[in-house]
């Protein structure tokens, strides 16, 4: 197929936000972060390596996720506490804050509540910006391991993934079977995790996190949350992920509370302001 002469004028166009974020409100970090200066730590879980765990946080409160004992990947899905329906969008995030997350970046949940679910107060691998392959981390643009691509690629079932490890937590956690609950299992915020496009096929990679041990990244709860935490069996996603021959450890969950009047002013925000006519109303 031949190549139009204007070739280098068209693909010389200068790119244009989609999303441009000005008009959106800044999260109050300087609040938030004297709130956490008196925060005490109200509860923790430890997740085991390959599986998932579920906890919970009052809106105005904090979680952690750190690395207990070395590097290691989560994928994290996050719900409203009362309605499994409004859930973590991984899209919308990406759209508004890029391709990965940290320190003042919001968690926004899915249509039609849109509104910031949490807030990155604290991220100890700030520093890491983007490396010589174009990685980054803490991805928005990964799913999750699950079995279904596994089979597909592999011919083997495989329970571990993070689908499945997700989908057996929040089932046990609500109560309900794994085939009422799977739906709701969405795609994550890769925690921990390097990952980025290569530059010739465009193919999105994975390689070792530079996590290490004691490394955390933190969140403030801008509504009531259910969070369940998947600690990958790809490890730190240095080779491969699906599989029992990553070296893979604990992941840790804590959650902070700071006392009353922290957060004088403060307020959870509302959900969309659309009306939901969709033009027929």
């Amino acid at each position: 197929m031949s190549v139009p002469a204007d070739a280098d004028q068209r693909r010389a166009i200068a790119p244009v936000i989609c999303y441009p974020t000005e008009s959106l409100r800044p999260a109050p970090l300087d609040l938030y972060h004297a709130a956490r200066a008196v925060a005490i730590e109200v509860t923790s879980l430890r997740i085991a390596p390959r599986e998932a765990g579920a906890f919970t946080v009052p809106a105005g409160s904090f979680f952690r996720i750190s690395c207990p004992d070395g590097s290691q990947v989560g994928d994290l899905n996050l719900f409203a506490a009362d309605n499994l329906r409004e859930r973590f969008f991984s899209g919308k995030t990406r759209a508004l804050h890029g391709t990965h997350v940290s320190t003042g970046d919001r968690l926004w949940s899915c249509l039609p509540w849109l509104r910031p679910m949490a807030t990155i107060t604290a991220d100890t691998l700030d520093w890491y910006d983007t490396d010589p392959h174009g990685g980054r981390v803490h991805d928005v643009i990964g799913t999750r391991c699950d079995p279904y691509t596994h089979h597909l690629l592999q011919g083997q079932d495989y329970h571990n993934c993070c689908h499945s490890n997700l989908t057996r937590a929040l089932a046990a956690h609500t109560g309900r079977s794994l085939a009422e609950v799977e739906p709701h299992v969405h795609d994550v915020l890769n925690v921990f995790m390097c990952t980025g496009f290569t530059r010739d096929t465009g193919q999105y990679f994975m390689k070792a996190s530079p996590a290490r041990q004691g490394d955390y990244i933190e969140f403030f709860a801008e509504i009531d949350l259910l969070g369940v935490l998947s600690a990958c069996p790809g490890g730190d996603c240095g080779a491969e992920h699906s599989s029992d021959a990553a070296i893979c450890h604990a992941l840790a969950v804590t959650v902070y509370t700071p006392p009353k009047g922290a957060l004088d002013g403060w307020q959870p925000p509302a959900r969309s302001g659309y009306s939901g006519t969709h033009g027929l109303g």
